[in-house]
């Protein structure tokens, strides 16, 4: 098997390609690994399900035994794909405290952070309404052409409606 990185091992059933996948992934891609679910409020806000997550961002604990806790993102660990928050820790056998890495599927963000421009681009992107193009037909002097265009401009509507 190759050992470099490609997008066709994402579309393997074989659970060896996918652990090689998420593994390999550069850094780009695994930003999209990262991804949590938005609360309600924000969903009607920004039209979309989820967010990539960000430092700054205020979560709450979905599943787990930190169920119910909320926090705001200490750090994002892309390597590891794992979210330190504050105020969740885990006690050490010798008494210190550490920062517990949670998962992103057991996450769920209340509030964003949205000091990126980029971001707060990337988010209204979807609140815009793009209008569709008008249509321009063109009408031939014979008939027959003119059936035949009016047939591929139906058909060119059926698929915009799906």
């Amino acid at each position: 098997m190759k050992k470099l990185w490609s997008t066709k091992w994402v579309s393997s059933k074989q659970p060896r390609k996918q652990r090689k996948y998420r593994h390999n992934a550069p850094m780009h891609i695994r930003q999209k690994f990262v991804s949590v679910h938005l609360s309600p409020a924000l969903r009607k806000q920004f039209k979309t399900r989820s967010a990539s997550i960000h430092k700054g961002d205020d979560i709450k604990v979905m599943d787990g035994s930190f169920k119910g806790k909320t926090g705001s993102v200490e750090r994002v660990n892309l390597k590891k794909c794992k979210i330190y928050v504050d105020g969740i820790k885990a006690k050490k056998v010798d008494g210190t405290e550490v920062m517990r890495a949670l998962e992103p599927s057991n996450l769920m963000i209340t509030k964003l952070n949205l000091d990126d421009k980029i971001r707060q681009k990337v988010l209204n992107k979807k609140n815009v309404i793009k209008e569709k193009p008008k249509k321009v037909v063109k009408v031939e002097a014979k008939k027959e052409v003119k059936k035949v265009e009016v047939k591929k401009i139906e058909k060119i509507e059926k698929e915009i409606k799906k």
